[in-house]
């Protein structure tokens, strides 16, 4: 336990879930897009949807999907702020399954045309968790250097990551591997130590069978 899990994060209020939280579940998926969104669609889940207004869940995802962190004064007026930088966004509810009563479902595109969908919860104190992307569970927290690799579901991905990272010296921290079938398309998340080197992106992004490689740096 440090001393922001006794205190909470610094931010711009009223909540550390549904304010600070949100504002980190935005400016993370705008990192996992990796480029400017343009285009949001946004569901609000649960106690996000029922309490969310009042606690400015909805202002907070937009300022984090334009790049502001949880203590950015300009919150508030984020929706002036994405009228001003050409953020389109629509804001409305769903339930969504097996998830926490903070939880939202984010489809996002880019201005060079890229598309993601995650579904992130706000535990609380301004902890996340993204528990989907691209229809996929998952399950990390975007506090550490994160490499995200959509690969086809066949042998010797894992392998190749793994020995590159290894050749650059980068420890591997956590490494979960997700797929929707056998055979089909699958995901594998790595938290590292260090942060990843931009060639080792560059040469994933180049690898036959790679589909998407996304990394986040923490937030």
């Amino acid at each position: 336990m440090n001393i922001f899990d006794i205190l909470g994060p610094v931010m711009v209020g009223p909540s550390s879930s549904h304010t600070a939280g949100a504002a980190k579940i935005g400016y993370v998926s705008r990192a996992l897009l990796g480029e400017k969104p343009v285009e949001a669609e946004i569901f609000l889940h649960g106690s996000f949807a029922l309490t969310g207004k009042g606690h400015g869940t909805d202002r907070a995802l937009i300022a984090g999907l334009l790049g502001m962190k949880p203590d950015d004064g300009r919150i508030p007026d984020s929706f002036e702020a994405a009228e001003e930088e050409g953020l389109q966004f629509t804001i409305g509810t769903m339930a969504l399954k097996e998830v926490h009563p903070n939880s939202v479902l984010l489809r996002l595109k880019g201005e060079k045309g890229r598309a993601l969908e995650i579904v992130a919860s706000s535990l609380g104190g301004g902890r996340i968790r993204i528990v989907q992307i691209d229809g996929i569970n998952t399950d990390f927290s975007g506090d550490y250097p994160t490499l995200i690799v959509h690969n086809l579901d066949q042998p010797g991905y894992v392998a190749e990551v793994a020995s590159m990272l290894s050749h650059k010296s980068v420890n591997i921290a956590t490494l979960n591997l997700y797929r929707n079938k056998r055979g089909g398309y699958a995901v594998m998340v790595i938290e590292t130590d260090q942060p990843v080197p931009e060639e080792v992106l560059k040469w994933l992004a180049h690898l036959e069978g790679i589909i998407k490689v996304t990394y986040l740096q923490p937030v």
